[in-house]
């Protein structure tokens, strides 16, 4: 027999809030989100219990919550699934201890945190292009950089550079196939309708829903 589950009048209530919710040109916050020194777009969500350190974020991406982004570009209309992760941190495997007592010091009380060593994870950063889908608990390690309109499956490790408009998955993540025919990615990479403004998008709206449609009209 089925099982049904009624949500706590509380819960219904944030939930119709969260169904009715609108974006604008300041970013929505929900819950248990902390920033720290980061950038973000007009048109963006952050999800509930998403952290973002040093990162600029980009006009209309979102997550959809528990994610966890540091030292980090990304691009404008990416849509990042829950409990992804981009640039997770690195240990010093070449020290004898590879123990983060060795940079966050100050915490042990052994004198000022390493200051070469965040420099050194900021000289990483991942770089996430323009509409770029991110899977639910994929992982972009540090240094990466991923193209334009590509996708990355659930659960991904990506090691490598992920070319634009390709779909990669697994563990480490590898090439699945191209979400369109090379000549229509370069098409839509010379078009560039990310950068379009906001009376623009509008106005064209309608094209970004056939891609033939939206070469035929656009590619002058």
């Amino acid at each position: 027999m089925a099982q049904y589950f009624a949500l706590h009048p509380s819960d219904d209530a944030r939930f119709a809030r969260y169904q009715s919710r609108q974006l604008g040109e300041q970013p929505l916050l929900h819950d248990d989100v902390f920033i720290h020194d980061s950038t973000l777009g007009a048109w963006t969500e952050i999800g509930r219990g998403t952290r973002l350190s040093e990162t600029i974020f980009g006009d209309y991406s979102y997550t959809a919550g528990d994610v966890d982004i540091i030292y980090s570009e990304i691009g404008k209309f990416c849509s990042i699934a829950s409990h992804v992760r981009i640039n997770p941190g690195n240990h010093p495997m070449w020290r004898v201890t590879q123990h983060h007592m060795t940079y966050r010091r100050k915490q042990y009380g052994f004198g000022d945190d390493d200051a070469d060593f965040f420099q050194w994870r900021r000289d990483h950063r991942c770089i996430v292009g323009h509409d770029v889908w991110i899977g639910h608990g994929a992982i972009i390690m540090p240094g990466v950089t991923v193209g334009h309109g590509a996708v990355i499956g659930a659960g991904a490790v990506v090691t490598r550079d992920v070319a634009p408009y390709t779909i990669v998955g697994g563990v480490p993540a590898k090439p699945i196939r191209l979400r369109f025919a090379p000549p229509v990615i370069e098409k839509l990479l010379a078009l560039a309708w990310w950068d379009w403004d906001r009376e623009t998008l509008a106005a064209r709206f309608d094209d970004l829903l056939d891609v033939d449609t939206f070469i035929a009209r656009y590619n002058t």
